[in-house]
């Protein structure tokens, strides 16, 4: 099942196939950044969140403790021995862009990064029909 439309998915890394290759989830909404490591099945390897990493209340929101979230889910993935991974970033919180930043100084090779934000196709429902 090869697919040229997607960069990459033919290439193999560090003897990795692109579709075998770990993923970190992302997901950045206003108050807090999570982030969690997993293979390429879906089961968890690691996980953090800013919370976790010690900012609390309005400081989890910060792009500071995005970044310092993002090396830490990098080292956690090296002690497991991971040194390439996909990148999936979901929603649109201030610590979107920090946390890729924070991934690579932690070490990590990211190979792709997808933006995996859900959005409405269909939007609200409409209000009811006014009767006269």
């Amino acid at each position: 099942m090869y697919n040229s439309c997607l960069p990459g998915y033919g290439q193999v890394f560090d003897g990795i196939p692109y579709n075998q290759l770990p993923v970190i989830h992302v997901f950045a909404n206003w108050n807090n950044t999570h982030a969690t490591c997993t293979d390429s099945t879906g089961k968890i390897l690691a996980q953090t969140t800013c919370g976790k990493e010690g900012f609390k209340n309005a400081k989890k929101a910060t792009s500071v403790a995005a970044e310092v979230t993002g090396q830490s889910i990098a080292t956690k993935a090296l002690d497991l021995g991971i040194t390439n991974v996909r990148l999936v970033l979901r929603g649109i919180g201030p610590g979107r862009q920090p946390i890729v930043k924070g991934v690579q100084m932690g070490g990590v090779n990211i190979v792709s990064i997808t933006d995996g934000t859900r959005f409405s196709a269909t939007g609200p429902r409409p209000r009811k029909a006014r009767r006269i």
